[in-house]
């Protein structure tokens, strides 16, 4: 319970009070420190040259430049040409020279790779992961498995072009049909191709599929995409399906979902974002990774 009270001075502090009390507890009217007092009035002061100074007030159709005439985005500008600067020469060098002949020659290889681990973590980590380890939908980079192609030429393309349907026509695009959605395969085909699958895929296979019936109904729409000896397909994206790796998961309902639904990764296009020697360093990079053909 609380109330408002004439302010007084309290007898054991000294200290006028507020005049506002809590059950019998006087709020005491304590003035606060000077060295508080005068830090705040600083700050006060700070910020009002801060504003002169720097750009900080927003106008009709611009905003103030400042004295100093300093802005971020010209400090970037600034930094960025003095890191091309740096890298001139070697860049210079790694921009006329061949993937072939980056990877014969120790200095280009070691200023690719360090590039290409930093325009790594940059774009591409975080689908693929800080080690290229990648996750669920998003391919490994470290293993010798590869949906596209893993020589350097064919993970240059990849980059360059992106997996998508509307990026270039070097694009890469593919996606698997939808058996299910489309009416192709009925609920009984779809749980023994998918329990096929799992087969040869080296898991352990849930329920009781009738796996005869899977073979025919995988050799009659699943082998013209991914092999009749499910190894997959590189020209088309296609992925095997004998090698334990598994992008999507490998229990029965994530299976049947791809079956049912259908789909297909994307990855951007970046030949219009990243400069050449950026996309070479990068196709260094991921190929040295340990798992590049």
């Amino acid at each position: 319970m609380s109330h408002a009270s004439e302010p007084r001075v309290d007898a054991h502090t000294g200290t006028p009070t507020t005049g506002h009390e809590w059950d019998g507890i006087a709020e005491l009217n304590t003035p606060l420190p000077r060295w508080w007092l005068w830090t705040f009035y600083a700050t006060i002061v700070w910020s009002i040259g801060y504003w002169v100074v720097y750009p900080a007030w927003p106008l009709a159709t611009t905003h103030t430049n400042g004295l100093f005439g300093w802005n971020s985005r010209a400090a970037i500008v600034d930094e960025l040409n003095e890191l091309k600067t740096i890298r001139g020469a070697a860049g210079a060098k790694l921009e006329k020279a061949s993937l072939a002949e980056i990877k014969g020659d120790a200095q280009m290889l070691s200023f690719a790779r360090a590039q290409g681990a930093a325009a790594f973590a940059t774009n591409c980590a975080p689908c693929h992961g800080a080690g290229a380890q990648g996750a669920k939908g998003y391919p490994n980079l470290n293993d010798d498995e590869w949906i596209w192609g893993g020589t350097p030429e064919a993970i240059s393309q990849t980059i360059t072009h992106g997996i998508r349907w509307d990026a270039d026509k070097d694009s890469r695009a593919g996606a698997m049909p939808a058996f299910g959605k489309d009416g192709t395969l009925k609920a009984d085909e779809i749980a023994n191709v998918a329990g096929y699958v799992q087969s040869i895929g080296g898991v352990k296979v849930e329920g009781s599929p009738d796996l005869a019936k899977g073979k025919t109904i995988y050799a009659e729409n699943c082998a013209a995409c991914h092999g009749d000896d499910g190894k997959g397909n590189m020209e088309l994206g296609s992925p095997s399906l004998v090698d334990k790796i598994w992008l999507y998961g490998s229990d029965k309902a994530t299976i049947v979902n791809r079956i049912q639904n259908g789909g297909g990764g994307v990855m951007p296009s970046w030949g219009g974002r990243l400069d050449p020697v950026t996309i070479k360093s990068l196709t260094v990079y991921v190929h040295s990774l340990g798992g590049g053909k």
